[in-house]
C-alpha cells in the first residue's frame, strides 16, 4: 500500500447521522482532491496505474454513482481496466493487505462483519467464496450504538462515544434483555426499545439520573450489545467447527469487542484475527486489496457496470 487517503464528513456530526443528500454532495467536492492527494502521496503517476477499482455496492445510491462515475471516467480517459468491488468483501479481506502489524487468517475462517448498515457472521473459504451464516433481521449493530448514544445526548457517530464512556462504568450496574432470535440471526430494534423505556422511566423519577450514571449506562448497553455478538459468533463456532475468527468493519475498532474476542483464545482456544483501526472503517486500501485479487483473475468490470446499493456479500 503507497497511500490511503480518506476524507471524513464532518457535516454529519452536526446532523446527528448521515444524510444520504449531503454525503453524495459531499463525495462530488471530495474526489478529485482525494485522488490528487493520494497519487502525490503515492509518489505516482497516472499514467503509472495499472487499473482503478471502486466500490459498486453496498451504500448510499447517491455516493456509490459518484464513485462509479468517476472511476469509469477515469480509467476510460487512461485506457485501463476498471474494476467494480463489493463494499462488505472488502471489509472482510482488509485482513490481507499487506502489513506487518496483522496476521492473515488461513481458509476456511468465520468473519463477524459488523458496523452501520451490517451485522453478519460469514463463512470464508475463499478470497470470493462466502456465505452468510446469520444476519441481524432488522437494525445493525453500529446502529443500536448510534441511537443508544442518541438516546443518551452524546454526539455522532456514538460508538466510540459509548466505547469510551463504558471504560470508566459498571458492565453489570443495568440489565437489558437480549433479543431472541435463532442462533446465528442478530436483532437490535428491540434492544433499542428497551433502552428507550428504560431511560424515560428513570428520567421521570430522577431529571440527573443520565448524568448521574452515564458511564455505568454506557458499560451496561456495551455489555448487552457485545455479549450478544459473543453468543452468536460461538454458535457459528459450534455448528461450523471453525476456530479462526476475524472480525471486520467499522463496529470491529470497539475495545469490548476486541478484548473479549481476543480472551477467547485462552478460553476457547480459537485463532482470532483483529484488523488495525485504519483498516475498519471504510477506507480506500480495502478496495484495494480486492481490486487488486480481481486483477490477478483478470475480473474486470465493463464499461456499463452499475452501481448496486443492495449489493449481498456473496454476490
Amino acid at each position: 500500500m503507497l497511500s490511503n487517503v480518506v476524507a471524513n464528513q464532518e457535516i454529519h456530526t452536526e446532523y446527528g447521522g448521515v444524510v444520504p443528500e449531503l454525503a453524495s454532495r459531499a463525495h462530488q467536492q471530495n474526489i478529485v482532491p482525494v485522488v490528487q492527494l493520494a497519487l502525490q502521496r503515492a509518489n505516482i503517476g497516472k499514467k503509472d496505474l495499472s487499473a482503478i477499482a471502486f466500490t459498486k455496492g453496498p451504500g448510499l445510491m447517491g455516493s456509490l454513482l459518484v464513485g462509479t462515475s468517476f472511476a469509469k471516467s477515469m480509467a476510460q480517459a487512461l485506457g485501463i481496466p476498471v474494476i467494480g468491488v463489493n463494499h462488505m468483501q472488502a471489509h472482510i479481506l482488509a485482513h490481507f493487505i499487506e502489513d506487518d502489524r496483522q496476521e492473515k487468517p488461513p481458509f476456511p475462517f468465520l468473519c463477524l462483519t459488523i458496523s452501520g448498515g451490517h451485522t453478519e457472521i460469514v463463512k470464508v473459504s475463499d478470497y470470493f467464496t462466502m456465505e452468510i451464516l446469520g444476519q441481524t433481521l432488522d437494525d445493525a449493530v453500529g446502529e443500536a450504538y448510534d441511537k443508544s448514544a442518541k438516546i443518551l445526548g452524546l454526539g455522532y457517530p456514538g460508538g466510540p462515544l459509548i466505547d469510551q464512556y463504558a471504560r470508566l462504568g459498571n458492565p453489570t450496574a443495568f440489565r437489558f434483555t437480549k433479543p431472541k432470535v435463532g442462533d446465528l440471526d442478530f436483532s437490535f430494534s428491540g434492544l433499542k426499545t428497551a433502552i428507550l423505556y428504560f431511560i424515560r422511566k428513570e428520567m421521570d423519577q430522577n431529571p440527573d439520573f443520565i448524568k448521574e450514571n452515564l458511564h455505568d449506562i454506557c458499560a451496561s448497553i456495551q455489555h448487552t450489545i457485545v455479549s450478544i455478538l459473543m453468543e452468536k459468533i460461538q454458535h457459528a463456532v459450534q455448528q461450523t467447527g471453525i476456530t479462526h475468527i476475524a472480525i471486520a468493519g467499522g463496529v470491529s475498532a470497539n475495545s469490548e469487542v476486541r478484548k473479549r474476542l481476543l480472551n477467547t483464545e485462552q478460553t476457547q482456544s480459537w485463532k482470532t484475527y483483529i484488523p488495525k483501526f485504519e483498516y475498519t472503517t471504510d477506507n480506500a486500501a480495502m478496495i484495494g486489496i480486492v481490486g487488486y485479487y480481481k486483477y490477478i483473475t483478470q475480473a474486470f468490470d465493463s464499461s456499463g457496470t452499475t452501481a448496486n446499493s443492495r449489493l449481498k456479500v456473496n454476490e
